[in-house]
């Protein structure tokens, strides 16, 4: 599944990232309000791990306005809070369910689990456009019912243009989704690596075009701009 982690605590959010990615999740982490309504506007999640207490904009104010855009992925809140009118707060403003801190890991899983077998929750592991098929919780790529070998930065890409296909992903936006905060690295490994990406899908019936100046898009191949 693909999982929006929303959390500030720099330890609590390694730990649950690399609990997530090694149950075979794709996670993409952000640290502030902001920045986790700006991510769930432009890309599609299975479902949201959402702290309260968050710079820029708190979790309240995120929860209303994700679900004010129309972002239906279940939202489990993490809050240090335990007084009864924040519970009550928070699942008015349509969180499936909370998690209290201190937590346990196993516990945070078992309810993610629980939320994404509800009927509301419900969504494929796999993303599929054209003949190319993503597995996300197996991290598989099959092109043309063939298995092609991609690493992780490389199935992260084609995750990220494949669940927006036929829009428009940025470069700069990529930059931070694919390399972080690494300083040393500039565009030209995001064009290497989409380069790479390339190759590898020489048998399939999409193509990942560039926008000049601008950034990349998924599109049946041969479609004319």
């Amino acid at each position: 599944m693909r999982i929006l982690l929303v959390e500030d605590n720099p330890d609590l959010g390694e730990a649950v990232e690399n609990r997530l990615r090694k149950s075979g999740h794709s996670v993409e982490w952000v640290r502030d309000g902001l920045a986790a309504v700006e991510a769930a506007g432009h890309d599609a999640f299975d479902a949201v791990l959402l702290d309260i207490m968050l710079p820029g904009q708190d979790g309240f104010a995120v929860l209303r306005d994700l679900r004010r855009r129309g972002v239906d992925a279940p939202v489990l809140v993490v809050t240090a809070r335990s007084e009864i009118d924040d519970k009550v707060g928070i699942l008015d403003l349509g969180a499936d369910d909370y998690l209290v801190k201190p937590f346990d890991l196993r516990e945070l899983e078992a309810r993610l689990r629980a939320l994404l077998r509800r009927p509301a929750g419900q969504t494929s592991s796999t993303v599929a456009h054209g003949n190319v098929t993503l597995d996300l919780a197996g991290r598989a790529v099959t092109v043309a019912g063939q298995h092609v070998e991609f690493g992780r930065r490389e199935f992260r890409l084609l995750e990220i243009l494949l669940t927006r296909a036929g829009q428009v992903a940025a470069k700069d936006r990529l930059m931070m989704q694919l390399f972080g905060d690494e300083a040393e690295v500039s565009v030209n490994a995001l064009e290497l690596l989409v380069s790479r990406v390339r190759r590898k899908l020489e048998g399939a019936d999409i193509d990942i075009v560039t926008l000049r100046g601008t950034g990349y898009r998924v599109q049946p191949r041969g479609t004319r701009e």
